[in-house]
């Protein structure tokens, strides 16, 4: 089994080690644009050529189903990449987790990128399924970017901007960019506030995965050390896990996979950060 992740950057990180704990035997290809990003500030028009383009570099390792770990990529490139790839390989888009917590009652934040904050798509999310659950959306500027690097100073310094603008009595916050997930406890450090009830948090990454297998007819396998290979392409290029991945635990875990083969033609995988200081 192979499946494919793509991303603007390292935020592919938390589905695809979701995906790694589902099913430790799977292929990963994961494709990404650090030539390219940030998405957000670009047009829709321009997020989905450059969408195109990593999900083309994906499919050539012929998976059998392409994650968009990406919420700006989902909010514009959907309709265009599943017109080119479905029916041969499925594509699973990503959704802010709104609907499970709404449903569990506010307050409620979405914390999201200035791009997704406010925009029509977030809107009309909190519409259909905030079901009148007061929710407030927090913009997160810098945040993405400094977790891409793994610029410790810097997503300190976004994480206090961001608390700031959050709401003292806010219960549940729906981690509306896929980056955020990788700091998801730092998250809940400058948010919980002392003697209040436990703050609950809603990713996307274990619902994508399991979706993911979903749609090709697969079962999550028992828990084991992961065997399954790991391709990590960089703006089409075949590269390894970039240094920032192993500051989070999900990096770390991707780096314990072995290496995949690249198709022919695409020229050869290198081995992701930590596999060669195996040999």
């Amino acid at each position: 089994m192979k499946i494919a992740l793509m991303d603007s950057g390292t935020g592919l990180l938390a589905a695809a080690a979701a995906m790694r704990r589902l099913r430790p035997d799977a292929d990963l290809v994961l494709s990404s644009d650090p030539d390219g990003m940030p998405w957000g500030p670009r047009t829709p028009d321009d997020v989905t050529a450059h969408a195109l383009a990593v999900a083309r570099s994906a499919a050539a390792h012929r998976p059998e189903a392409l994650i968009v770990a990406c919420n700006t990529a989902s909010v514009h490139a959907l309709p265009a990449l599943r017109a080119e790839l479905e029916p041969d390989i499925p594509v699973i888009g990503t959704v802010p987790a709104i609907k499970p917590a709404a449903a569990g009652g506010g307050p409620v934040a979405i914390w999201a990128t200035p791009a997704t904050t406010g925009s029509p798509y977030q809107r009309d999310l909190i519409d259909r399924f905030g079901h009148g659950v007061d929710i407030t959306g927090v913009p997160c500027p810098g945040l993405a970017d400094a977790v891409q690097v793994a610029d410790e100073a810097a997503i300190d310094a976004a994480l206090a901007v961001a608390a700031d603008r959050t709401p003292r009595d806010v219960r549940t916050v729906v981690l509306g960019c896929t980056h955020y997930e990788l700091v998801a406890e730092r998250i809940r450090g400058v948010l919980q506030q002392p003697g209040a009830p436990a703050l609950t948090l809603h990713g996307s990454a274990e619902a994508v995965a399991a979706q993911a297998l979903r749609r090709i007819g697969a079962e999550p396998a028992p828990a084991a050390a992961p065997t399954g290979g790991l391709s990590v392409i960089l703006s089409g290029r075949p590269a390894g896990l970039p240094a920032a991945a192993l500051a989070y635990a999900e990096g770390r875990l991707l780096a314990r996979s072995g290496t995949d083969r690249a198709p022919e033609g695409a020229g050869a995988a290198v081995p992701a950060a930590g596999a060669a200081a195996r040999r």
